[in-house]
């Protein structure tokens, strides 16, 4: 799987700037969205340092609230991007904080 220009400057800017919010354990990945990120030519690197640093994404204001909520009591973190045309990556991060599955919505 390659990375566009602006995929590696996003990782690049993720890298310098942020620090993680939270632990992701194991990071796994569906077959479903692998297989979608493959199709389009993107890595899952960015969507996932987007989702560390606290980038929700394409939430409502209130699964953003849930988010901050679920940073200080220990919940399950989501994040969704909308990707052209017509797709959407969830990333989910366990309560225990000790696996981040990034997956299609579809497939939850």
């Amino acid at each position: 799987m390659t990375s566009s220009p602006g995929q590696a400057a996003a990782c690049a800017r993720y890298e310098q700037r942020c620090t993680p919010l939270f632990t992701l354990g194991t990071v796994l990945i569906t077959p479903g969205a692998l297989d979608m990120l493959e199709a389009l030519q993107l890595a899952p690197l960015p969507f996932v340092l987007r989702h560390v640093a606290g980038d929700w994404g394409d939430l409502c204001q209130e699964d953003k609230e849930a988010n901050a909520a679920a940073l200080t009591y220990g919940r399950r973190l989501l994040s969704a991007y909308d990707i052209p045309p017509n797709h959407r990556l969830w990333i989910i991060t366990e309560a225990d904080r000790r696996s981040t599955t990034l997956l299609l919505p579809e497939e939850y």
